[in-house]
């Protein structure tokens, strides 16, 4: 288990990080995300150890990590962005020597060659790190992070490099290692994040604007009021139509997704169903409702407007927009 109590970090006048607290659990999955400057790596970097706070405690399985350094690094794995490889040995030697490093008690050989197996590198162990590709190469970085067997793990960016079948491998360890161990994962790939944690912290200007599921905050952050519809009509006329149903306040026409059908997205008054009233205007003109459905938040729209401060309309509004003109200028083409 991570906890982090009132963390707080300066650089002179500079707060890079402001009384944050949260915690990772036992076999919890927990995302950490934030912009560049939000303060996610030098939190980050006080997890491991490798910075000291300016002020508040931070817990690896009970072990303070100023207090009780070597015992609380013990129980970390940690796979930064940039992966710490040593290019003129082998993978066996790197290994062999992360193996010394970390004072392993378990049985070298089998250990390592588990870990091999579970990160997919075994058949280029006996292979020079220079030589590997760069998709190899961040599996070996995740390999010297499982050395150990540390029940904390703490990944930066660990797909990074890696081709789409090797992202779903990893993806796929990496929720088959959050079983077992409590993981921090830091990603830039929000869909990534969305696939593989359990729970997501998001900080921004120092400060964490939101710890919750993905489900849970896009349910939080999304009215229900607010519809996308793919219908088959003239545009124009649909969005008159449309804008004549009582409790209407706005229709946007996103972008032509099959000849003849747009997409809309539809607000409405808070409260108000419109579902039934829009169905029957547009079946009265032989029009036909292709797809309905609620405008709930993806990651992404949840990263933005906690982290940019922009209302859920607004960010839609100009998602439908950059949508619609980068439409006009394909039909130009």
């Amino acid at each position: 288990m991570i906890e982090v109590k009132n963390l707080t970090k300066s650089y002179g006048d500079k707060l890079a990080v402001d009384n944050i607290s949260f915690r990772a659990n036992n076999g919890e999955i927990l995302g950490f995300l934030g912009p560049n400057g939000a303060g996610k790596s030098t939190t980050m970097n006080i997890l491991t150890g490798y910075l000291s706070s300016t002020s508040g405690e931070v817990y690896i399985n009970g072990k303070e990590i100023l207090e009780n350094p070597i015992e609380a690094k013990k129980e970390i794995g940690y796979l930064p962005e940039f992966p710490p490889l040593y290019l003129d040995m082998t993978v066996k030697e790197y290994l062999c020597f992360i193996y010394e490093l970390k004072g392993c008690k378990l049985p070298r050989n089998t250990h390592l060659k588990e870990i091999c197996e579970l990160v997919k590198i075994d058949n280029v162990y006996n292979r020079m790190i220079k030589n590997l590709s760069k998709g190899y190469k961040q599996r070996v970085g995740l390999a010297q992070a499982l050395v150990g067997n540390p029940r904390v793990l703490i990944l930066d960016e660990p797909t990074v490099g890696l081709d789409p079948k090797q992202i779903i491998e990893i993806r796929t360890l990496i929720r088959k290692l959050g079983k077992n161990h409590t993981v921090i994962l830091s990603s830039h790939i929000l869909t990534e994040v969305q696939a593989v944690c359990d729970r997501i912290v998001v900080i921004n200007k120092g400060r964490i604007v939101a710890d919750d599921t993905a489900d849970n905050l896009s349910s939080a952050l999304t009215a229900d009021h607010k519809l996308i519809a793919r219908i088959d009509g003239p545009r124009e006329e649909v969005v008159k139509v449309i804008s004549s149903i009582p409790g209407v306040v706005n229709v946007l026409a996103d972008m032509q997704r099959e000849k003849g059908v747009w997409e809309y997205n539809i607000e409405a008054v808070e409260g108000t169903d419109i579902r039934r009233e829009l169905n029957k205007r547009l079946w009265s003109r032989s029009w036909y409702i292709l797809g309905l459905r609620s405008s709930e938040l993806t990651l992404e729209d949840i990263f933005l407007k906690l982290t940019m401060g922009e209302s859920v309309n607004e960010f839609m509004t100009k998602k439908a927009e950059d949508l619609e003109s980068i439409d006009k200028e394909g039909g130009k083409a």
